[in-house]
């Protein structure tokens, strides 16, 4: 037992990230029933759509779970007492100021780990009384830091700064970069890129084939100027790339993005007109698993890369 595993009443310390178009119930509960903390994504999810994976996702576990809420969220409100008419007990927030809503949701007995991708924003935390952080770095898929600092910068720095139970995310898919981050002073790992890649998430399986057959620098950070995200190259990226290249304001990008882009490609396999997220470590996961396979694989290695000697 650490911080962690006391926290959220689970067995090992490995958290499944609440990804957009990936985290729906079966994923959540598949990883909460194999020892770790599944999340049910809502930022892809209308509010009664997540009432309804939240449901679906107790019926499939008596384990612990949670909703990951991003905070940029339309309707926040809505969202945010849906969780808490479904009881929900465990909420991760992201993109926003943690003082909105985590006073709101401790006073209703729900647990509130929040994202950040900077030591200092891991201070706004613990001084809005977060339960514990997540500090995401530079090489995680979907939306990222402006920081662009790597998790292996990014963990001591924030263990550094806070006293919080800390979470460390970013290019974490084996059981030896599980290791490194402890060692760096994480007490638990999120993982996104391999179980988004799972036989239980709900991302297409065109998706899934292109993810699993990307190399080293297929993806890229881009859209800068409004919210950076991590992109696979396709037709979509190619015109990033270009409209960024020249200049093009944010009014230009945001219409270029348009809407639902990242259910295009991620939930409906348009492989070159969608937006297609995935994180670097995706050119370390080359065939498809499920849950359980992922989880016993993450504690073997884990555990034989603790029992080594290095010199």
């Amino acid at each position: 037992m650490n911080r962690i595993t006391s926290l959220f009443g689970i067995q090992y310390p490995v958290v499944q990230a609440g990804m957009v178009w990936c985290s729906g119930w079966r994923l959540a509960s598949a990883v909460s029933n194999a020892g770790g903390l599944g999340l049910i994504g809502a930022g892809s999810m209308h509010p009664e759509t997540l009432r309804e994976h939240i449901r679906k996702c107790r019926a499939a576990t008596d384990r612990p779970f949670g909703v990951n809420i991003p905070l940029m969220y339309p309707q926040i409100e809505e969202i945010m007492d849906i969780v808490v008419e479904e009881k929900v007990k465990i909420v991760f927030t992201s993109a926003g100021n943690p003082k909105t809503w985590t006073s709101w949701l401790k006073e209703r007995g729900i647990t509130v780990v929040h994202v950040v991708s900077s030591s200092r924003f891991a201070v706004k935390c613990e001084e809005a009384g977060v339960d514990a952080v997540v500090a995401e770095g530079f090489e995680a898929g979907g939306h990222n830091g402006r920081e662009e600092t790597t998790t292996l910068c990014l963990i001591p720095s924030v263990r550094r700064a806070t006293t919080l139970p800390l979470i460390a995310a970013g290019g974490i898919a084996t059981g030896e970069s599980m290791l490194a981050a402890m060692v760096l002073g994480a007490e638990g790992v999120q993982i996104g890129t391999r179980f988004a890649l799972t036989d239980e998430s709900s991302a297409s399986k065109e998706f899934k084939s292109l993810c699993l057959g990307l190399g080293e620098g297929d993806t890229k950070l881009l859209l800068k100027k409004l919210s950076p995200v991590r992109l696979v190259k396709n037709a979509f990226r190619d015109a990033v790339e270009e409209a960024e290249s020249r200049g093009a304001s944010v009014e230009e990008l945001r219409a270029l993005l348009g809407k639902g882009r990242a259910k295009k490609g991620i939930f409906e396999g348009d492989l070159e007109q969608g937006e297609l997220e995935i994180g670097q470590v995706a050119a370390l996961v080359s065939r498809r698993e499920s849950v359980d396979e992922v989880m016993k694989d993450l504690l073997e290695t884990y555990r034989q890369a603790a029992g080594k000697t290095y010199f």
